[in-house]
């Protein structure tokens, strides 16, 4: 009986912390629809969040800690880039989320597709996360498009 009890209460722990941490990731798309970066900044991330941008665009690429993390978030604001949740899934560790995401740039250019990402949660903060696209070749072209790079001999000064 002592082992259906601890198996029942450990499964109970479980639980709630992906309950915990859905909530979590709930709030960061909340805050990001508000363009409320400092939500994502004092609540949301750990100060040593580690975002991974997949592809070959201006945006792509490890982010790392928080500074670096809500400039990217800034940068997106301003391409009007936007998401909607279409599926939550979680454990005490991870949250998996697929969301469609979409820009409304206006012109011309805009993006449309499914996106998802792996939130490792720790402490009742965003740790790290790991973003996938539908199309890759899509979103690197609509990144560029939208964040320009500098002539090289400006990169290189």
């Amino acid at each position: 009986m002592t082992n259906d009890i601890s198996t029942q209460g450990a499964a109970d722990r479980a639980a709630g912390a992906a309950e915990r941490n859905m909530a979590l990731v709930d709030r960061f798309f909340q805050a990001y629809a508000a363009y409320d970066l400092e939500t994502m900044r004092n609540e949301i991330l750990s100060p040593d969040v580690r975002w991974h941008i997949p592809g070959r665009h201006p945006l792509s690429g490890t982010h790392e800690g928080v500074d670096e993390v809500i400039a990217f978030f800034d940068r997106l604001g301003q391409a009007k880039f936007k998401a909607d949740r279409l599926y939550f899934g979680a454990d005490e560790n991870y949250v998996v989320d697929v969301h469609r995401g979409w820009s409304e740039t206006g012109d011309g250019g805009d993006i449309d597709m499914t996106w998802v990402l792996l939130w490792r949660i720790e402490n009742d903060r965003v740790v790290e996360a790991t973003n996938f696209a539908q199309d890759q070749p899509s979103a690197d072209a609509f990144f560029h498009r939208t964040f320009r790079l500098a002539p090289v001999s400006q990169r290189l000064v």
